[in-house]
């Protein structure tokens, strides 16, 4: 008998009060302009108390007004909030943060970070910032976007993480030490969104610097991952980056796995990379065959495609958003409105909701104020226009500011049924839940560039086109520009022989008389016609000319660990209690 889900008919909304500007009995859309300026107010009431009550700690605690650090002691969010400051139209403090980021930040510290977390959020919100300075009237030096301060805090971040890259899969262990390189001891037990979300900073990175190690060692961690899937095609939550085997097999779109899905699309957007979209189709394919039901996307065993869990978590929302930029809006539509049902019976996302019972999971009832569901609002309006997707916006907002909001900022709720709020205001969400809120309220962003207005930058390497729309979000909201990607080539002398040769054979092909051979000081630099040509994952092993095993660094050894676990969030594993 097929798995049928029974979902429970007329579930409740919490009834929150509408302000001006919300529709009213006609069904009239809310109104953007009244939604913006709400949004830009709650972005500097949380910014305005973390550098009150928190800086230079990386997270506020809104309900002791006081900060802590989170994620490696970075005044984290004070990077993950420079991109918004200028979404949001304030170039004047924008300014002011990157003289002070550059003052206070030392990455040569004795922490354990999390690879993870410190290259979406520290790496991804420097090159976001590094590479919107000039729009937002920073003195820019010589030669940028190919150099400057942010740029290099940003490789300087990265660099500190590819100790972690070094096993004998290539597959990165989940933390590191900013000092030490990988600990003695450390788990070798990596989530898959650990391993598979680095090729927008790190191929970004590489582009801007020259120096390949970067989109090296994340193009090889995408391929290991890609060559461990299951014969149905499926890849699990965990894998031991040593042995390659998988410790979790259980197969979804959401928690420990979700970037990785993410970051196979945005990574072809990225680089014009074929390769990337093929392989993220192909798992395509295998999600909907063996997780897809009724619009929900559920957990299953990895080599069998049996049921484990039949749970929707908030962090999957960012799937139909995923869908749009694949061009899927119809499965995007539905399954968005399948998940707007839940914000509205809660006035917001549980981490956990099951879906047959239609209610929460034990233990897993809070929201810290997310921002997937948001993300994907953005996306699909800009595809489709449908006034359900600012009415999500309004309701985020209501929600959000009826209950999470305290004195000192807005604070996590702990648990969606009776409100209860817990100490802690995530960096994202003032880089990711805001940035996206005045997105889906702002149509004529510059973010939202069609190509019609653009900047012609001259670089060490000839004249390049920024600004010119496009932009590749990062899992954490960090806008990317991919024209940047093609500013700062360099020791490309065997690239510019070929394309000469290219020329000569066209130019003599149509009897041209006269051809002087154009040489690389002769004229301005041209693009390669693919970017990342020079990056494919088939070439990236044989830059490499040996197996990771063989690196310098020796490898690690730890105990081994009882692995039941059922899924990760954010490197947190959820054991199996029996």
């Amino acid at each position: 008998m097929p798995f049928r889900l029974l979902i429970p008919l007329g579930l409740l909304c919490a009834l929150l009060p509408l302000h001006h500007g919300a529709p009213g009995p006609d069904g009239s859309a809310p109104d953007p302009a009244h939604y913006r300026e709400r949004v830009k107010a709650m972005f500097y009431h949380a910014y305005d108390s973390y550098l009150e009550n928190a800086f230079p700690f990386d997270e506020l605690r809104p309900l002791t007004c006081d900060g802590h650090d989170t994620w490696g002691s970075f005044s984290l969010t004070l990077i993950d909030a420079l991109d918004t400051l200028l979404i949001l139209g304030n170039v004047s403090e924008f300014q002011r943060v990157v003289e002070v980021l550059q003052d206070n930040v030392d990455f040569d510290i004795d922490v354990n970070a999390s690879v993870f977390e410190t290259n979406i959020r520290v790496v991804g919100g420097l090159l976001s910032a590094h590479l919107l300075s000039k729009k937002a009237g920073v003195e820019v030096e010589a030669g940028w976007p190919c150099s400057g301060p942010l740029l290099r805090m940003a490789e300087e971040a990265a660099r500190k993480l590819l100790p972690a890259f070094q096993t004998p899969t290539g597959m990165p262990y989940g933390t590191v030490n900013l000092l030490h390189g990988v600990n003695p001891g450390e788990t070798p037990v990596t989530c898959t969104a650990g391993i598979g979300t680095f090729i927008v900073e790190f191929a970004t990175l590489s582009s801007l610097t020259g120096d390949p190690v970067f989109e090296d060692v994340a193009r090889v961690a995408l391929m290991r991952l890609w060559e461990s899937r299951s014969d149905i095609g499926l890849v699990g939550n965990h894998i031991d980056v040593l042995t390659g085997k998988w410790v979790a097999q259980d197969a979804g779109i959401g928690a420990g796995v979700d970037s990785y899905f993410e970051y196979l699309v945005k990574g072809a957007i990225l680089l014009q990379d074929k390769k990337l979209m093929a392989m993220f189709l192909e798992y395509n394919k295998a999600i909907r065959n063996y997780t897809r039901f009724d619009d929900w996307y559920l957990w299953v065993q990895m080599y069998k495609g049996t049921v484990s869990m039949p749970v929707f978590q908030s962090l999957e929302a960012y799937w139909p958003g995923l869908q749009s930029l694949i061009g899927d809006i119809d499965n995007a539509m539905r399954t968005f409105l399948n998940y707007y049902t839940v914000w509205k019976q809660f006035g917001g996302l549980p981490e956990f909701y099951n879906i047959p019972q239609g209610y929460t999971v034990e233990k897993r009832e809070g929201y810290p104020l997310r921002p997937e569901l948001i993300e994907s609002a953005m996306y699909l309006y800009r595809a489709t226009g449908d006034p359900t997707l600012l009415e999500l916006g309004r309701d985020a907002v209501e929600s959000i500011e009826k209950i999470s909001k305290v004195e000192c900022g807005f604070a996590t709720i702990k648990d969606l049924r009776d409100h209860k709020l817990d100490n802690r205001m995530e960096s994202f969400f003032l880089a990711e839940t805001v940035k996206y809120l005045y997105l889906l309220f702002d149509p004529t962003n510059f973010i939202h560039n069609n190509g019609s207005t653009f900047d012609a930058v001259i670089t060490p390497y000839g004249e390049c086109i920024l600004g010119a729309g496009g932009y590749i979000f990062n899992t954490e909201a960090h806008p990317i520009d991919p024209a940047a990607l093609h500013c700062c080539q360099r020791l490309k002398e065997e690239q510019w022989e070929v394309e000469d040769l290219m020329r000569e054979f066209y130019s003599l092909k149509r009897n041209r008389s006269k051809f002087q051979k154009k040489t690389v000081s002769s004229g301005p630099w041209e693009p390669p016609a693919r970017p990342g040509t020079l990056f494919s994952p088939e070439n990236h092993d044989q830059a490499r000319g040996r197996k990771p095993a063989k690196q310098k660094v020796p490898l690690l050894s730890c105990p081994s660990q009882p692995f039941t676990s059922k899924l990760a969030l954010l490197g947190q594993v959820f054991l199996d209690s029996s």
